[in-house]
């Protein structure tokens, strides 16, 4: 069974910091690319990033987040990690974790998302 496990989101001020982090199980994780999606009622599902396999391992952002968010990924222990820096109000959401189903064509497009969990909320407010 795939599990994804997000933890580390919290409460911060504008211009702090957090890191986000997914515990993958349930399938090979070194072998599938990688996503981070966050969720607000006004937006919906906005794609954050997302990084390739072992076999690439690039990295890809969203104009909103690049320069601030920094993807990665600990294949040994089976980790992805989100580390954000800058917190703006606006990334106030709920982040989700995803697997890609394999080879994915385009890795913004949240259709090619095969596997979620279930979120960790990051808050940012004075």
């Amino acid at each position: 069974e795939v599990r994804l496990v997000e933890s580390g989101g919290d409460m911060v001020q504008p211009g702090g910091s957090l890191r986000l982090s997914c515990a993958a199980s349930g399938f090979i994780f070194s072998e599938y690319d990688m996503a981070w999606v966050r969720q607000t009622p006004g937006r919906g599902n906005e794609w954050v990033a997302s990084i390739e396999s072992r076999r690439g391992g690039r990295t890809f952002y969203s104009e909103a987040v690049k320069g601030r968010f920094t993807i990665s990924r600990d294949d040994a222990s089976r980790v992805l990690f989100l580390d954000i820096t800058n917190l703006r109000r606006e990334d106030s959401a709920l982040y989700f974790c995803a697997k890609f189903y394999r080879d994915p064509v385009d890795h913004t497009d949240t259709n090619l998302l095969e596997y979620w969990g279930r979120g960790t909320r990051v808050t940012v407010s004075s």
